[in-house]
C-alpha cells in the first residue's frame, strides 16, 4: 500500500539529504520510497492514498536504545530521599527484583505493553529493553521472553547486581552458565554494570566474553558514579555502546572518539540522580558517536520521554537541536546496530531505523509544531501529534 504524506513543514530526514521545507515523502509496504520537496512529487504518486499534515513538522521516530521496562513496583520512597540529600547507590535494584519476581509472566506482560504504548504516544518507534530485575534463571528467562514479544531489541542484564545473600563470585557463575544458557535464544545482547557496588572490571570481562561466545552482541553499563574501566572495557571489547558516561578521563575521550562504541547519554538519570550530567558537548567535539536513550526504569529514571531527554541535551548538555536529534535517532540506532549502512538498510539488510531516506523504516515523528526547535523552545509541553511505525499510524 502507497500512502504519500503531504503538509509537511520540515523534513528532518537525519541524513545527508538534511532538513527539508515544504516536503513531501511516499511510503510502499512500510518503508521509505521517495523524500523530497512537495513541488517535486514522483509521478504515479497520486494513487497513494494521501495523508495531509497540516503544516507540521517530521522527523524519525526516536529510537530508545537503553531501557530497563521489565519490572513490577516502584522506588517512589528511595527517589523522595535521594531528593532529600541522600546519596545514590545502585543497591536499590533489589527493592525492585522482590516485586518484579513475584509479579508473573502476565503481569509482566500488561506492564510492558503499556510502557511501550506510553512510548510510542512520545514519538518512540524503536525500543531496547532489558531483563536484570529477576536476578535469577527462571526470573531472568520470564523476562527475556516477556521482552522478546513487545519490543525490537532484547538485552540480557542478569550482571545488574549481586542479589541479596549472594557471594559475587559464585553468583558471576550462575550468569554466565545456566542463566545465559537459559535466555540467549531470546536475547540479542549482553549488558553488564561495570561500576562500584556491582562488578568489577575482571567479572565484567567474564560476562562479556561469555555473551560473545553464544552470539550475542555486547554493551556495557559504565562510568555512571565514577571514572572506572567501563569505557576502556567497552571499546576493547567491540561493543556497540557504553551507557551512563558521566565520568570520563582524557583516555576514554580518545578511545571512545576512535572506536564504533557509541556513548550513550541518560540525562533523565542524571538529573534523578544529581550526578554530573554527562559530557556531551564534550564527546561529540573529541568525534565520538553520541547517542541519548531515556534509561525508563523505576530506580533513577522513571520516564519513556524521549522529548523531555532531547530537549534536556539541548538546554542543558549543549547540544544544538540538529546533534541532539541525531543523537536520539541514528545514534540510538547506531547503538542497536540498526543504522543505515546504505540504500536504507541496517547491517542485517533490514530496513534501517532513525533516518528518513528512501529503504528505511517509515518511522515517523510528528509533531504538533511546525518546527522541531519546539521541542526545545517549549521545554515539557505536549508536543507529539502522531507516531508512524513501518508507515501504520500506532499514535494519534
Amino acid at each position: 500500500m502507497h500512502t504519500l504524506i503531504t503538509g509537511i513543514s520540515e523534513l528532518r530526514t537525519v541524513s545527508e539529504l538534511g532538513t527539508i521545507k515544504d516536503a513531501s515523502l511516499l511510503i510502499d509496504g512500510g518503508v521509505i520510497a521517495w523524500v523530497g520537496p512537495a513541488e517535486e512529487i514522483p509521478a504515479g504518486a497520486d494513487a497513494a492514498e494521501r495523508v495531509d499534515v497540516g503544516g507540521r513538522a517530521v522527523l524519525p521516530g526516536w529510537v530508545d536504545s537503553h531501557t530497563h521496562m521489565v519490572f513490577d513496583g516502584n522506588r517512589a520512597e528511595e527517589f523522595e530521599a535521594r531528593m532529600a540529600g541522600e546519596s545514590y547507590a545502585a543497591g536499590g535494584i533489589a527493592v525492585t527484583m522482590e516485586a518484579t519476581r513475584s509479579a508473573g509472566a502476565a503481569r509482566l506482560d500488561q506492564l510492558l505493553a503499556e510502557r511501550v504504548a506510553a512510548g510510542r504516544a512520545g514519538g518512540t518507534t524503536t525500543f531496547e529493553t532489558k531483563t536484570g530485575y529477576g536476578l535469577n534463571v527462571e526470573s531472568e528467562l520470564e523476562a527475556a521472553r516477556v521482552a522478546s514479544r513487545h519490543v525490537d531489541d532484547v538485552t540480557f542484564l542478569g550482571a545488574h547486581l549481586v542479589p541479596p545473600g549472594a557471594e559475587v563470585e559464585a553468583y558471576v557463575d550462575e550468569v554466565v552458565g545456566p542463566m545465559l544458557d537459559a535466555v540467549k535464544e531470546h536475547v540479542q545482547w549482553i549488558d553488564v554494570f561495570c561500576e562500584r557496588g556491582a562488578f568489577n572490571d575482571e567479572q565484567s570481562r567474564r560476562v562479556l566474553e561469555a555473551g560473545k561466545a553464544a552470539g550475542l552482541g555486547v554493551r556495557v553499563h559504565g562510568n555512571q558514579l565514577g571514572e572506572g574501566p567501563g569505557v576502556r572495557l567497552a571499546v576493547e571489547m567491540g561493543a556497540a555502546s557504553v551507557d551512563h558516561v558521566n565520568y570520563l578521563s582524557d583516555e576514554d575521550f580518545e578511545l571512545l572518539a576512535g572506536s564504533q562504541t557509541v556513548a550513550t547519554l541518560l540525562p533523565a538519570c542524571d538529573l534523578s540522580t544529581r550526578e554530573q550530567l554527562a559530557p556531551g558537548r564534550r564527546l561529540i567535539d573529541a568525534g565520538a558517536t553520541v547517542a541519548i536513550a531515556s534509561n525508563l526504569n523505576p530506580g533513577t529514571s522513571f520516564t519513556s520521554s524521549m522529548n523531555f531527554c532531547v530537549t534536556t541535551a539541548v538546554l542543558q548538555q549543549h547540544l544544538t537541536l540538529d546533534e541532539a536529534i541525531g543523537a536520539a535517532t541514528t545514534g540510538g540506532a547506531k547503538a542497536l546496530r540498526r543504522h543505515n549502512v546504505g540504500e536504507g538498510k541496517d547491517p542485517q539488510g533490514r530496513p534501517a531505523k532513525g533516518t528518513l531516506v528512501p529503504g528505511a523504516a517509515a518511522d515517523l515523528h510528528i509533531l504538533d509544531a511546525e518546527n522541531a526547535i519546539n521541542l526545545a523552545y517549549r521545554p515539557g509541553m505536549p508536543i507529539t501529534w502522531q507516531t508512524w511505525v513501518a508507515g501504520e499510524r500506532v499514535y494519534g
